[in-house]
């Protein structure tokens, strides 16, 4: 597996600007119009794949945790967004004009910001799985203008400054060549248009905030760390622009009685030494109630007993994991007279 930190040349607990900082003093380095050594082009890439993970804070905290960008989906998960070697080149410009982009459409369009929704749920509603409500505060096409940001009835004309485009365009020279940069017109914000009368419910921004209620199923199994993606439950996007997505991130509490490691659960429990000696059958707490678990006679503290199929469900389906008892024994403190004499009776039997 690529260490991409290692790739850039910083440590675990870089921060935001120290990867950045890394980045474009090695892409200034191994670009391959500068660097015209075997394998530089190759490197460059490299260079470019680990900033499009660690320069992304949600990529960097899956690949924290998982040791990848994109570890894999499941139905109704989303683990994070797969990347090409040079998807980003919005950052590859922004190393050379320091400049960038906004994701914009014809006519001024702007997709809608996605959303993060942090849900705390309980281990047995992890292991039950179930549908939750949630309600999101966001921003919402504006009903009065339909989201033109022009008051009802007129209509916004054609930005004077960047003739519609919604662009400026200006050639500049780098130590790569002549670039053409284009940057957001300043006038109109990207849109292309001039709102000589705007809305006044939303201010000519033709979004307001506002409400609404999201249903979403949690499946049984999940854990810590996992996120779900509600398509489209974003911020509404702009001039039409299709509205960005809710990602819900799912934190599990800590139990009071068992210990998690993935589908299996631990639990301790103190029997008598008379009953580890002996043998005995007790009772025992699981996740969806309690189960019965023999005792074998002779047994030693810290022995510990699996219960199959009484863990979690697993996430991908096909069965339950297993919940394992650890036993500690209890040694009395408080013998009585007739008690300890017993006891010297029965390790002079033993031969001790």
């Amino acid at each position: 597996m690529k260490d991409y930190y290692e790739t850039l040349g910083v440590g675990k607990s870089a921060s935001a600007d120290e990867i950045k900082r890394a980045f474009r003093n090695l892409a200034r380095k191994h670009h391959p119009d500068v660097n015209r050594e075997p394998g530089a082009a190759e490197h460059f890439k490299e260079i470019n794949e680990a900033y499009q993970v660690l320069g992304d804070t949600q990529k960097r905290q899956q690949y924290d945790t998982f040791g990848s960008a994109a570890p894999g989906g499941f139905p109704g998960i989303d683990f994070g967004e797969g990347f090409s070697g040079f998807e980003g080149f919005g950052d590859i410009f922004d190393v050379f004009f320091g400049g960038a982009t906004a994701r914009r459409g014809r006519g001024g369009r702007e997709e809608g910001s996605d959303l993060r929704y942090d849900l705390t749920i309980t281990l047995e509603e992890a292991a039950e799985g179930l549908e939750k409500e949630l309600e999101i505060s966001h921003l919402i096409a504006c009903q009065t203008c339909k989201g033109s940001g022009a008051k009802p009835g007129t209509t916004p004309s054609r930005c004077s400054t960047c003739g519609g485009t919604g662009q400026i365009r200006r050639a500049q020279r780098t130590i790569l060549g002549s670039f053409t940069q284009v940057t957001t017109c300043p006038a109109c914000h990207g849109s292309g248009e001039s709102i000589s009368h705007p809305c006044s419910a939303c201010h000519g921004q033709g979004r307001i905030k506002g409400r609404h209620k999201v249903k979403i199923k949690i499946p049984a199994g999940i854990d810590s760390g996992y996120r779900l993606k509600v398509a489209q439950a974003g911020d509404a996007g702009l001039k039409g622009g299709a509205p960005g997505d809710l990602y819900v991130f799912i934190h599990v509490k800590p139990h009071a009685l068992f210990e998690r490691d993935g589908s299996n659960l631990y639990y301790k429990t103190l029997i008598d030494f008379i009953s580890a000696a002996l043998g005995a059958e007790i009772e025992v707490p699981v996740i969806d109630g309690s189960a019965a678990l023999k005792i074998p006679a002779g047994t030693q503290p810290n022995s510990t007993f699996r219960l199959k199929g009484k863990g979690l469900p697993h996430l991908r389906g096909g069965g339950h994991g297993d919940q394992f008892v650890v036993v500690e024994i209890e040694t009395p403190a408080d013998l009585t007279d007739e008690q300890s004499e017993l006891l010297r009776k029965f390790k002079k039997l033993r031969g001790e």
